[in-house]
């Protein structure tokens, strides 16, 4: 009897834990206005949206940014908002804030947080030591507009506890890179394609490539020019061809037309008894 009073007392208090727990709000914002910079917002969603094609054929590989993570249960002010961040493991479905409890306890992978020398302590002391402490594996840094990195593009790969920078490579053609063994993408630092001569040497952009084809990742926008343009130089060498077969059309037809010509003659020299091969 007892232990049967015990286990009904045990399994009430789980109910009214369980209820306790239900009943805690988890805010999806903070309230306040989004208030960063072009550069800023502009990477964001470059990197959210070109990883999320990137992985869009995986049913587990979520991809998402600047949304709230709470990674303990019962805790609203255990969260955290990474800029852009990969989870592997868990739907890809979209989601209005992220409960790792409710997510098999999966937290991202990969962070990529868009830094500047407003954020600069934020970025390079709190976020890593907390990151590193949740197992988050890989750590990158990017400074659109070169306020205070230098190079641009910082990562790291955890290793005991402990971020460990992953090496910035240069390219054949003097490219920075680092790749990313978690995404097996490399993110590269390009020169701006509206870079002059003789002018202050612009903030390098940040791109992710994929080793295995060289090809840069597109965003659908990227994606839309790339197709159209491929279609425009389909249909002008269609019309190449077109132009090349008419111009032998009428080629042929001038042979035709002469062959017609030498045939009459012929035929008038030899009613005129006039071989035509002497003449």
């Amino acid at each position: 009897m007892i232990k049967e009073h015990c286990a009904a007392l045990g399994n009430a208090m789980t109910q009214d834990t369980r209820l306790a727990l239900d009943s805690i709000i988890y805010p999806e914002s903070d309230g306040q206005p989004m208030t960063e910079s072009d550069a800023t917002r502009d990477y964001l969603l470059y990197c959210v949206e070109v990883l999320q094609l990137y992985f869009q054929s995986r049913q587990n590989v979520y991809v998402s940014g600047n949304l709230f993570i709470y990674y303990q249960e019962g805790n609203p002010q255990a969260v955290i908002a990474p800029d852009v961040f990969v989870v592997f493991g868990v739907s890809h479905r979209k989601r209005r804030s992220y409960k790792t409890w409710q997510e098999h306890g999966k937290l991202p992978s990969f962070i990529l947080e868009i830094t500047s020398f407003s954020t600069r302590r934020q970025d390079e002391v709190e976020k890593p030591q907390l990151y590193a402490s949740l197992g988050v594996e890989e750590y990158f840094q990017y400074d659109p507009t070169a306020d205070y990195l230098n190079p641009q593009l910082k990562g790291f790969h955890l290793v005991n506890g402990q971020y460990v920078p992953l090496p910035l490579e240069i390219s054949s053609d003097g490219t920075q890179y680092i790749h990313s063994p978690v995404l097996g993408l490399d993110l590269q630092l390009q020169t701006p394609v509206q870079q002059g001569l003789g002018v202050v040497p612009l903030p390098k952009e940040l791109r992710f490539y994929d080793p295995q084809t060289g090809l840069k990742l597109l965003t659908r926008q990227e994606a839309e020019q790339v197709r159209e343009q491929i279609e425009q130089e389909r249909d002008l060498a269609q019309q190449e061809r077109d132009l090349a077969q008419q111009e032998r059309d009428l080629a042929q037809q001038e042979r035709d037309l002469a062959q017609q010509k030498a045939e009459r003659l012929a035929e008038r020299l030899r009613k005129m008894g006039i071989d035509p091969d002497e003449v």
